[in-house]
């Protein structure tokens, strides 16, 4: 199989752009439609809290602004920076996901988060950026022949295995399968043959029965109410059921802002979080389910074009990496509260309340602009990091 991307080994003059010609080229139109989408789901988490700013829109409200501030700095940065220390990133993140499992704060019956005092952190959320920036480093300016060897492989697949271990440890089902797809993704994009892609799938067949050894108890009971939602209502698929319940009742036009019976008398578990879409289709129906759909289709579109523009492999792959995984998260969390798939915890990208997803997020979108802005640089073949 041909790579989607051809132009990997082309070569051009390195420049530095001055940095009011960076703010020049920022993309402004992505920005608003990222902004527009943060607001919507201010406006949410103002609506469940029973019309109040606190606990959660406040909060919210002045993460994304101090997160803001984040993207806009790393978009002003020079791309070459990223690429040279892509495994330095990488590799402080899974001494993260490490330090997680040693000291780790528990919440919730999962071990998720380092307590640094202000804030809890999440280092699987950091992984998610930091393993696409090292494949991109990785696979920046190899040939198809050195991708079609199994070992030439081994180092990428190892850079997924390992912290995708690691997040399964906290337990946290839904990141570890992000972080597969989005690499698998990247797999796919630089030219890794579909048959290896079928061989995987096969093994991991095959390893089912040790798979659902492996999950815990109630990872367990997600699937399996999944596969028969009626078999446990008021138990392991009452969260689903309610769900679906607050989806429908929404009907065409919705209920109005704050007039959701099923958010407002708690029947929603989660509703700040993983379940917040349910919430917003209750209270503008079907119509502002689908408005949030089309932001969040020109957001990856963004992403996409960004990435196609761009006249370096490292650029591409990086944008189109955290593209990925942006569309990953609202697949995931749209098709799991509609009971499409499984429970796995995953929250709605920009809508959900939570500081380091939006941090991270921001990052990505700054990574994002970052390539945009710097989209005329090419980069050498790997290794070749400094100006020729």
């Amino acid at each position: 199989m041909m790579s989607f991307f051809k132009d990997r080994n082309c070569y051009l003059r390195d420049y530095n752009l001055p940095l009011l010609e960076k703010i020049k080229r920022f993309n402004y139109g992505y920005l608003f439609f990222i902004t527009l989408v943060v607001f919507m789901g201010i406006g949410i988490l103002y609506s469940v809290a029973q019309g109040n700013f606190d606990p959660w829109a406040s909060k919210q409200l002045v993460r994304f602004f101090v997160s803001l501030i984040f993207l806009y700095l790393i978009a002003l940065t020079n791309l070459r920076l990223w690429m040279k220390y892509a495994y330095v990133v990488y590799g402080i993140a899974l001494l993260l996901l490490i330090a997680v499992s040693i000291v780790g704060h528990v919440g919730m019956g999962a071990q998720r988060w380092l307590d640094l005092g202000l804030f809890h952190l999440q280092p699987s959320e950091i992984m998610k950026i930091a393993l696409v920036l090292a494949l991109a480093r990785y696979f920046h300016g190899a040939s198809l022949e050195e991708i079609r060897s199994w070992r030439f492989m081994i180092p990428p697949a190892l850079m997924i295995i390992i912290p995708v271990a690691f997040i399964l440890e906290q337990p946290d089902l839904g990141t570890a399968l992000m972080l597969v797809f989005a690499g698998g993704a990247l797999f796919f994009l630089v030219g890794v043959q579909i048959w290896k892609f079928c061989t995987a799938f096969i093994l991991t067949l095959i390893s089912l029965p040790i798979i659902w050894s492996c999950l815990h108890t109630y990872q367990q009971r997600r699937v399996l109410t999944f596969l028969n939602p009626e078999s446990d209502p008021l138990g392991a698929g009452y969260h689903i059921a309610q769900s679906k319940i607050t989806l429908g009742s929404g009907g065409l036009w919705g209920k109005g802002f704050m007039q959701g019976t099923q958010s407002r008398l708690n029947f929603i578990p989660e509703k700040q979080t993983d379940f917040i879409f349910t919430v917003l289709a209750e209270e503008f129906g079907l119509f502002g389910a689908f408005a949030l759909f089309f932001l969040y289709a020109v957001i990856i579109a963004y992403g996409f074009v960004i990435a196609l523009k761009c006249n370096n492999f490292f650029g591409k792959l990086l944008a189109m990496g955290l593209t990925i995984n942006f569309s990953l998260y609202v697949f995931m969390n749209m098709s799991m509260v509609m009971g499409l798939m499984p429970v796995v915890g995953i929250p709605l990208p920009l809508m959900s309340y939570g500081g380091t997803a939006m941090m991270t997020l921001c990052i990505s979108f700054g990574l994002i602009e970052c390539v945009h802005i710097n989209q005329e640089m090419v980069i050498g073949r790997r290794g070749s990091i400094d100006d020729e």
